[in-house]
């Protein structure tokens, strides 16, 4: 199965008349949250990895006693959660990553002491086989697949030490080699792919504190460069790459006062500059954050500070407004857990710690993909207005309409459709802006 991508229609401004089917997200249980059946094993600290056959494997964590060997799949089709094979070492605070082939590398962590064991998972078999080792073992370090097949792991904590080292796994061979190290030793940052193949590190603790700076690592000569330094200093935040091509981080702990942080800000990678956007709602770090299929942003969960209660609270950022709203509440409270986007456009959320201890309790965001849209005609009108017309067999159903403004494509509308009768939207009411160069996606 595919992973999720975005099905993509580019309308120059001579328009004619085109038929298409698309796939729509039911806007109207878009807010709530269920409870589904709950891990087989309480935990935290885990890695959850979406496989190209649609489920979901869960991996280590701390559990109620002891670090976990246990692994787990989640079936979107069934609801339910099957035990697969077990790693040969229990870890927390390590990364999981899905390779070209299939597999699943999974490196580092903590069990007592740091670990260098990395180990592979083949979904067609159910088992766990011994790979390469790194060579520094690390835990709460960063994993990145790279666009040429590599794994670049950096940063991380090791026997006490706050590490600036970075490592390639080559998945032909199954070995690691030291590459380029970062310019500042960092633990709980974030490393984030760039459309352009670089890949951007932000933030997290060093040896003076939570830190502002940011650096790029380029693959091609294995070498890092600092960028534009974040606003506030920050680590324990999450970094999510926009369909624009810009990085938001939100939230996070500032060290130097031991409180969690509100506010988010953005990477621009064409200038290598940060710029503040809207705060979130409320303070939280050791959060999650998952991009939708319609280009916003869920944050769920999360903590205020070190000594705080775990947070039920989940909210959106629109990047059109650079706004944050609350959305529906989860179920539990939790922080240190994993939120998935399945195939279907649903966020799965999974584990984690609340106020009862380690949870086993899991939960879906939004309503699945399930209804067909079909186009009709769209149409060029007067003052660059697009008129479109659409048939349905969905009720409640939503679709983006986005607008090349030069920089990348910015959201102009979100309409949702609500007969099962032949509609039409003009879309220059709705956004009062000429029409340049447009494109309707939706999930698929």
């Amino acid at each position: 199965m595919k992973m999720a991508t975005h099905k993509i229609i580019p309308l120059a401004l001579a328009l004619g008349t085109l038929a298409l089917n698309l796939s729509v997200v039911d806007e109207a249980k878009a807010a709530s949250w269920v409870a589904i059946k709950p891990l087989n094993t309480a935990r935290y600290d885990h890695t959850a990895t979406l496989l190209p056959n649609g489920k979901v494997l869960v991996v280590g964590g701390l559990g109620a006693t002891d670090y976990l060997t246990n692994s787990e799949l989640y079936d979107p089709s069934s609801g339910t959660w099957t035990n697969t094979g077990s790693l040969t070492n229990g870890r927390q605070q390590h990364t999981a990553t899905l390779l070209p082939n299939g597999k699943v590398l999974v490196a580092g962590g903590f069990d007592g002491a740091a670990l260098s064991s990395a180990e592979l998972y083949d979904p067609a078999s159910g088992t766990w086989t011994n790979t390469g080792s790194l060579t520094t073992a690390r835990y709460v370090h960063t994993a990145t697949l790279l666009t040429n097949g590599l794994v670049l792991v950096a940063g991380g904590i090791s026997s006490g030490f706050v590490l600036s080292s970075a490592e390639l796994y080559y998945p032909a061979s199954g070995t690691w080699s030291n590459t380029g190290s970062m310019n500042n030793d960092r633990v709980a940052h974030t490393a984030t792919l760039l459309t352009n193949g670089l890949v951007l590190v932000a933030g997290g603790l060093g040896d003076g504190g939570s830190i502002t700076n940011a650096e790029l690592y380029y693959p091609a000569s294995g070498t890092w460069t600092n960028t534009g330094s974040m606003n506030t200093g920050r680590d324990d935040h999450t970094a999510t790459l926009l369909t624009s091509g810009q990085v938001l981080v939100s939230g996070g702990l500032d060290e130097n006062t031991v409180t969690s942080i509100s506010s988010a800000e953005l990477y621009y990678p064409t200038s290598g500059t940060w710029t503040n956007t809207g705060s979130m709602n409320i303070v939280r770090t050791w959060h999650k954050a998952t991009l939708l299929p319609n280009g916003q942003v869920l944050v769920s969960g999360g903590k205020n500070d070190f000594t705080g209660v775990a947070q039920s609270s989940a909210e959106l950022y629109d990047p059109i407004y650079a706004t944050w709203t609350y959305t529906g509440s989860m179920n539990n409270a939790r922080f240190d857990h994993t939120a998935t986007l399945l195939p279907n456009g649903q966020v799965l959320v999974a584990g984690g710690y609340g106020s009862s201890g380690v949870n086993s309790s899991a939960e879906l965001y939004g309503s699945a993909i399930n209804a067909t849209l079909k186009i009709t005609s769209i149409v060029r009108m007067n003052a660059g207005d697009l008129l479109i017309t659409w048939n349905t067999t969905g009720t409640s159903n939503i679709v983006q309409v986005t607008q090349n403004l030069g920089t990348g494509f910015s959201n102009l509308a979100s309409f949702v459709i609500t007969t099962s009768t032949t509609n039409y939207l003009d879309v220059g009411v709705v956004t009062n802006k000429p029409a340049r160069f447009y494109r309707i996606w939706s999930p698929q």
